[in-house]
C-alpha cells in the first residue's frame, strides 16, 4: 500500500505544484493499530485541499513510484561508490574496452539486469 506522503506527492504533481511541507502538514492517527493519516494544513495557492478520494485514488501509480523508488535505490548500493567506478573506467581504457566488453559496462548491466524497472 503506498503511502500517503507518495500519493499526496502524486496528487500535487498532477497539479502542477510540488511537495512542500511549509505548504502542507499532515497528522496521522492511529486507529486501531491502523494508519489514518490526514491533511492537518493547506497553503497551496491555486488549489483546493483534496478530499480523501482524491488521494485513495493515486494508490496504483503511489505503489508504483515506491516500487521504482526502492529499485533505483538498491541500484544505487549496487553500483558502489564512483571511485570505484572510474577505477573500472581507468582500467578499461588502458585495456582499450571501452565498449560492453570493459568490466565496467558489465558490471553497470549486471546491476541493472538484477534489479528491472518493471
Amino acid at each position: 500500500m503506498a503511502s500517503y506522503k507518495t500519493k499526496l506527492k502524486l496528487y500535487l504533481e498532477a497539479n502542477s505544484k510540488t511537495f512542500d511541507r511549509a505548504k502542507v502538514s499532515i497528522q496521522d492517527n492511529m486507529d486501531n493499530g491502523v494508519s489514518a493519516p490526514f491533511i492537518v494544513d493547506w497553503n497551496y495557492d491555486g488549489l483546493e485541499k483534496p478530499t480523501a478520494e482524491q488521494i485513495a485514488s493515486y494508490e496504483t501509480a503511489g505503489n508504483a513510484e515506491e516500487t521504482l523508488s526502492d529499485v533505483l535505490d538498491k541500484r544505487k548500493t549496487e553500483y558502489k561508490d564512483f571511485g570505484y567506478q572510474l577505477d573500472l573506467l581507468y582500467h578499461d581504457m588502458t585495456a582499450g574496452k571501452l565498449d560492453a566488453t570493459g568490466e565496467w559496462a558489465k558490471k553497470i548491466k549486471k546491476v541493472k539486469d538484477d534489479n528491472p524497472k518493471s
